[in-house]
């Protein structure tokens, strides 16, 4: 197994950033033709997500729709100075990992899928585990 970790710097409170290209080079990099790529957030208030990425309007509908299931203002337990409960529940929605087959050398996506990590806290500097796995 290779394991990489990668620090991404988001630019808003809500973002979706493409992680396509960094996967790509970890898997290049594991020397893997064969296997599994497994990403993970090391944060509480991001997650990881698999969808479409070619049309970014998808992923803005689902920021949107995120953001009205769990709005930043609420009646929260979890109401610290951060004010980011609303962070913490579309995290757990969205979920913190996704793991990708390896064929060839290289990430085995849908023609329009991409790999996002999603930032619900930011702007912060986030850390992603890429894992690959020969099979």
């Amino acid at each position: 197994m290779r394991r990489s970790e990668l620090s991404i710097e988001s630019r808003q409170r809500n973002e979706f950033i493409k992680l396509d290209a960094h996967v790509a080079k970890a898997i290049a990099d594991s020397g893997v033709q064969d296997g599994l790529c497994h990403v993970f957030v090391l944060h509480t208030t991001a997650g990881v997500t698999i969808n479409e990425g070619a049309d970014p309007s998808v992923m803005h509908d689902i920021g949107t729709k995120l953001a009205e299931l769990a709005p930043r203002e609420g009646r929260y337990a979890h109401a610290d100075a951060e004010r980011n409960a609303d962070s913490h529940i579309k995290a757990a929605l969205v979920g913190s990992s996704v793991t990708v087959p390896v064929r060839k050398g290289a990430p085995v996506l849908g023609t329009w899928q991409s790999i996002f990590l999603c930032e619900f806290d930011g702007p912060r500097r986030r850390q992603v585990v890429i894992s690959v796995i020969a099979g």
